[in-house]
């Protein structure tokens, strides 16, 4: 069970993963080394599972975001699967749902002949509804 110290350890991480133990320590109150010490039992318990970057897709040039339900036609989902594998660089995230649909992915692209393109291909394998961002709030 986390304590009100490892959540604010995990607040921290959240607002800047790159922050050095002794600031870290410093904005929760222990030090530099009481920080890390908790820091690692955080990773080893695999509450923190991993680091990552968080992009500026504007600058990265993939403007285009999109939310794409997919509806199965079959029962075999082997050939869905393999055609998204070849498509990682357009896929930010990918559920299995319940509801309306069976598969959500979060996509990202360049533009919308990209999308459009990416579309085509998936109607081979699967039906889908499409929903493009328009602003976050």
């Amino acid at each position: 069970m986390l304590d009100y110290t490892d959540k604010r350890i995990l607040e921290e991480l959240a607002k800047d993963g790159r922050i050095s133990m002794k600031k870290l320590g410093e904005k929760v109150h222990l030090s530099g080394q009481a920080a890390a010490n908790r820091l690692a039992k955080l990773e080893d318990d695999q509450v923190i599972e991993g680091y990552t970057v968080r992009l500026n897709y504007k600058k990265t040039g993939y403007t285009v975001h999109s939310f794409i339900t997919i509806l199965t036609r079959s029962f075999d989902h082997q050939p869905l699967f393999s055609f998204l594998g070849t498509k990682c660089s357009f896929i930010l995230n990918r559920f299995k749902i319940s509801g309306e649909g069976c598969y959500l992915l979060e996509c990202r692209f360049p533009s919308n002949e990209e999308l459009d393109i990416f579309l085509g291909e998936l109607s081979r394998y699967a039906n889908y509804r499409l929903n493009i961002v328009v602003s976050e709030f």
